[in-house]
């Protein structure tokens, strides 16, 4: 089973993307913010991390930055609503394997999970 982490300041997409990637059979993990975020991947080994770029504690491109340094084997997906071209391609350049622009459907997102995992085994 793989474990994904969700960082997003916004409830609601914690909570939606939480569950329809427990009933997809993924162990989940939320956190509102980077901070808490980072401190859960100290306590617990994730195989990606559902990112948001716009968060008020700290940016995700910090976060992102911090992921690769630690934990460089940990995939990144950034997802945001406020995104641009220039946005995408300096996340992507940083290490994240693929960018959403929010609103996203589950199909969009389980697809690019299924990208990263199958790339990754």
């Amino acid at each position: 089973m793989k474990n994904i982490l969700i960082i997003d300041d916004e409830e609601i997409v914690r909570m939606s993307c939480e569950r329809a990637l427990q009933v997809e059979g993924f162990h989940t993990g939320v956190a509102s913010g980077g901070r808490e975020g980072l401190d859960m991947l100290e306590k617990e080994p994730y195989d990606l991390v559902l990112l948001d770029l716009k968060m008020p504690d700290m940016d995700g491109m910090e976060v992102l930055g911090k992921i690769r340094a630690s934990w460089p084997d940990i995939k990144v997906i950034m997802i945001s609503g406020y995104s641009t071209v220039d946005t995408a391609v300096k996340a992507l350049r940083s290490g994240a394997v693929n960018f959403i622009q929010k609103p996203f459907a589950p199909d969009t997102l389980f697809s690019a999970i299924n990208e990263v995992f199958d790339k990754k085994d």
